[in-house]
């Protein structure tokens, strides 16, 4: 079971979002930045959503901060595609943002690929 966590402005629509899909091996649950860190440092959760209005930054800030750029990734306010965030995955990012506009689309693509990625 792999667990994602959600955070920022959006963090309760993509936990629906993701729920709705109903995505075996998937468990998802609202979150927020500091408690994100703490449960991903200690291997409590896999993955992490935030959203921002923009998608520039500011749904990953203390994310970034503390887990370091390299776990991290952005996709602003465009929509990913499932090999976009494979390759991501295999690179070894758990943690994405984007924008509040983009939920419905970025959110299924991303948790897709978590699904069906082997790490």
């Amino acid at each position: 079971m792999k667990k994602i966590l959600t955070g920022g402005v959006g963090k309760t629509e993509v936990a629906r979002t993701i729920t709705a899909m109903a995505v075996d091996g998937l468990e998802v649950a609202v979150s927020n930045d500091m408690d994100a860190v703490m449960k991903l440092r200690a291997g409590e959760a896999d993955y992490f959503l935030g959203t921002c209005y923009t998608g520039a930054g500011a749904s990953l800030g203390v994310l970034v901060g503390l887990m370091g750029k390299k776990a991290c990734h952005t996709f602003g306010r465009s929509v990913p595609g499932e090999e976009e965030v494979a390759a991501l995955l295999a690179g070894g990012t758990r943690i994405f943002g984007f924008s509040m506009d983009q939920i419905d689309t970025a959110a299924p693509v991303i948790a897709r690929a978590i699904a069906t990625h082997s790490g």
